[in-house]
């Protein structure tokens, strides 16, 4: 066995096949087996979301975290569906009109159904009463009470002022009545009224004595009137307290009967005595003016129709349907659509509101069950997220219109009392989200307590592949789709590893492989077929790439056309072929990148091109520091190192991030340094700690075949391949071409642990092992590397150092 071929992997282990007559042999098709109802492969988050819902403490709130498309939004509603309808229903709230203040609306709990009970009865009370109260006073009752009080003051009246009249008679006078009072006119011995002007001839004695009687007679007249006003201010107050009666009478009755109903709430009783009392005080709203009804006879109904409001009762949330828990999903939490808000009515010039105009949010609904809210879509209303930890705290729903905040003069609103919350939040999110929060908001750690944490993969073993069938069979039942036969289920088995980079997982990003199974079973259907096969998957696989990689083979077009100067072919010096992998817009292809390395004496050690025209992310730049260790673990230990070595990606101008070209980067500077040349036909990635070891890498398989498709569009040569770490083979997930090509010899893929080990591989010469004395064999990289190190040293030594040591050497031989 050759160098070469002790570290090439056998094509057995470039991808793990799905063997049906071993994995698939419990079925022959998708339809053999049942749909599987449960979320797949997340054993751990099943665990965590089961504790989180069980648990009835306050602060233990939920936040499930995975990547896009593992399915776990379906997760968790369908869980905490289930959850729910265990649950038992929460009551109905109402908002009632608060008598004692009318800014401040009252909140009723009632059980579920009862809500709507009360709203119906209440209105149906105020049409009762508004019928009931008029025809009341139409009765004769009413206005023979009416009649009797009325008759009793004019009785009283008129004794009043017989007893005036009488009085003044005597004195010579009598009483007429010129409104707004009465007035003496004196009378002639006949006993017939006297002129004015016949009294102005009067002797003045005569005279003097009329206006001294008849001043003590007006003092008797305001006595009278007085009395008289008080006689009418208290038939007023008869009349009054009868209507209050009358209204009494007509209300008792029904209000009774609602209070018989409603005995066991003690708010809806003292809110019925007070609507009572109110309507007996406000009984005139409900008695039509019998001008306006002869000129419009639906101006009783137009009239005061804003007072009634007052009788109504707002069913601010109603769960007479609500089976279990509620369950609410909020797709657009804003601020209002969550904590509700305080709607008003547009007027001539004003607005005005009431307690019925207060409406409900999904916090309201949800209360005494589960809200579901996506937690990218909350942070967007930052207002809304500080409302929610608050009422999450203080464990109460406030209702208030978030504009007043802002006001520099706050204006008279409803304030509705807050209501009790009793709800369970689920938040669902990405893992960055929930670090970010659980490290910079301080009230986050304390609210959601419960991570139900969603895994990308799964082990790939029986039990997980047979419940990867059941998704199967569940997702083609739902769609009516056909179903999968085995070579089917077995490619989809694989492009599930595929996906996951691992031979030995599932993926568990069900939205990606749902795709493929929709895409695959429209395929087989437009071909006549009677079920999915492998074919029929592979052209699904195959349609999506082209769909999406237009970017990927604009690359290629470029780097074959020699607008990108890459090579496959032949041997350069500090110069070497890195892989990158590339991820735009949900598509992910590898890519070569040229890399080189010039070497020269000097202080400034390893300088990264890309960090210092700051292209360079943070772990690059580590990757690249991280060299400096190696070679200094080398080449430094007896010696310093005046080394200056510049390392670049050529022609690339959008930045670099990952460590995994730096053992490439390394490859190229010793390559440099030995002026050895690198072969150019294989193409290298992985990391290098500062020991030499080579450090596994992601994204193997998209590496391995974008250097592939390059080697094949320009035509294999029979040695062209890749380099990786030996710990990426159980990645690797290779796709057919690049299997058939390794078959034939046409295509090589080594696996290496070391630096040393790349390095023979590349330049097909010894590394170098340093003996007991530390040197290196003659001709190997290191010992090459290390000569030219030296010459380095010897340039950056001053040379009057060197004629001084000089000196005292031979100063020093001649005494000896």
């Amino acid at each position: 066995m050759t160098e070469m071929q002790k570290f090439q992997i056998p094509v057995e282990k470039l991808r793990r096949a799905c063997d049906c007559e071993k994995e698939l042999n419990f079925c022959e098709s998708s339809k053999d087996v049942a749909p599987f109802e449960q979320v797949i492969g997340q054993d751990r988050a099943l665990r965590a979301m089961q504790f989180g819902l069980m648990m009835d403490l306050p602060d233990y709130h939920i936040f499930v975290v995975g990547p896009q498309g593992t399915g776990k939004s379906t997760f968790t509603q369908s869980t905490v569906s289930k959850t729910a309808m265990a649950g038992t229903v929460p009551n109905d709230w109402c908002y009632i009109y608060n008598f004692s203040d009318p800014d401040q609306p009252i909140a009723v709990s009632l059980p579920p159904g009862m809500g709507r009970e009360f709203h119906n009865d209440m209105r149906q009370l105020l049409e009762e009463l508004r019928v009931e109260i008029p025809k009341a006073f139409e009765g004769n009752v009413y206005e023979q009470q009416k009649d009797a009080i009325v008759s009793q003051l004019q009785n009283a009246m008129e004794q009043l002022f017989n007893t005036v009249e009488g009085e003044a008679r005597k004195s010579g006078f009598t009483v007429k009545s010129a409104p707004p009072r009465l007035v003496l006119v004196p009378l002639k011995q006949d006993g017939t009224p006297m002129p004015q002007d016949e009294f102005e001839k009067l002797d003045p004695q005569l005279k003097k004595q009329y206006e001294e009687q008849g001043h003590q007679l007006e003092k008797r007249l305001d006595e009278t009137l007085h009395e008289g006003q008080q006689l009418q201010k208290i038939t007023n107050e008869k009349i009054l307290q009868l209507e209050k009666d009358i209204t009494m009478q007509a209300a008792a009755e029904p209000f009774g009967s609602l209070k018989k109903k409603y005995e066991e709430y003690p708010q809806i009783s003292a809110y019925l005595d007070a609507a009572l009392n109110d309507m007996q005080e406000n009984h005139t709203v409900f008695r039509p003016d019998d001008s306006q009804q002869k000129q419009n006879p639906f101006a009783f109904m137009q009239e005061d129709k804003n007072y009634f409001v007052r009788y109504e009762v707002n069913l601010f949330v109603s769960n007479e349907k609500t089976e279990g828990a509620p369950v609410i999903i909020e797709s657009n939490p804003y601020y209002y659509n969550i904590f509700g808000k305080i709607e008003y009515k547009s007027q001539v010039l004003a607005v005005s509101t009431d307690q019925t105009m207060v409406k409900a949010g999904s916090l309201h609904r949800a209360n005494g069950g589960y809200l579901i809210i996506q937690i990218s879509d909350l942070l967007k209303d930052p207002i809304s997220w500080d409302a929610l930890k608050k009422a999450l705290k203080y464990r109460q729903i406030t209702i208030e219109n978030i504009g007043e905040q802002y006001r520099l003069v706050p204006t008279v609103g409803l304030r509705p009392e807050p209501i009790p919350l009793n709800v369970k939040i689920v938040l669902i999110g990405t893992p960055y989200v929930f670090e970010m929060l659980y490290a910079y908001d301080e009230d986050f750690k304390k609210l959601f307590k419960v991570k139900v944490d969603f895994d990308v993969e799964m082990p790939r073993n029986e039990d997980n592949i047979c419940k990867y069938v059941s998704f199967v069979s569940g997702i083609c039942e739902k769609n009516n789709l056909l179903h999968f036969d085995r070579t089917g289920l077995s490619r989809l088995i694989e492009y599930s590893s595929r996906i996951a980079e691992d031979q030995n997982k599932l993926s568990t990003r069900f939205s990606e492989m749902s795709d493929v199974i929709y895409e695959a079973a429209t395929i087989a259907k437009i071909s006549g077929a009677s079920f999915v096969n492998g074919n029929h998957v592979d052209s699904a696989i195959r349609e999506r790439k082209a769909r999406l990689d237009k970017t990927e083979e604009k690359m290629q077009e470029m780097i074959r056309n020699g607008d990108i100067l890459i090579k496959t072919e032949g041997k350069e010096v500090g110069q070497i072929n890195g892989l990158s992998v590339i991820g735009i817009g949900g598509y992910t292809f590898g890519m070569p990148s040229r890399i080189t390395a010039r070497t020269y004496a000097g202080h400034g050690g390893v300088i990264n091109v890309e960090r210092e025209t700051e292209m360079s992310g943070n772990i690059h730049s580590k990757g690249v520091l991280i060299l400096s260790g190696f070679l200094g673990g080398k080449f430094a230990q007896k010696k310093p190192m005046g080394l200056t070595a510049q390392i670049t990606f050529e022609q690339n101008y959008s930045g670099v991030d990952g460590d995994s070209a730096s053992s490439t980067e390394l490859y190229a500077i010793l390559s440099a340094l030995s002026g050895v040349p690198i072969r150019q036909d294989i193409a290298v990635t992985g990391s290098v700690d500062q020991r030499g070891d080579i450090q596994p890498i992601g994204g193997a398989t998209h590496k391995i075949e974008g250097f592939f498709d390059l080697c094949s569009a320009k035509g294999l040569t029979g040695t062209q391949g890749v380099m990786i770490p030996i710990q990426n083979i159980e990645n690797l997930m290779l796709k057919d071409e690049v299997l058939n090509a390794v078959k034939a010899g046409k295509f090589h893929i080594y696996a290496i642990s070391r630096i040393e080990e790349g390095l023979e591989l590349l330049t097909g010469v010894t590394a170098g092992k340093a003996d007991a004395k530390g040197n290196y064999p003659r001709e190997s990289i290191f010992a090459l590397a290390e000569a030219k190190l030296t010459e380095y040293n010897k340039i950056l030594t001053p040379k009057s150092n060197s004629e001084s040591g000089a000196k005292k050497r031979t100063a020093s031989s001649a005494k000896k």
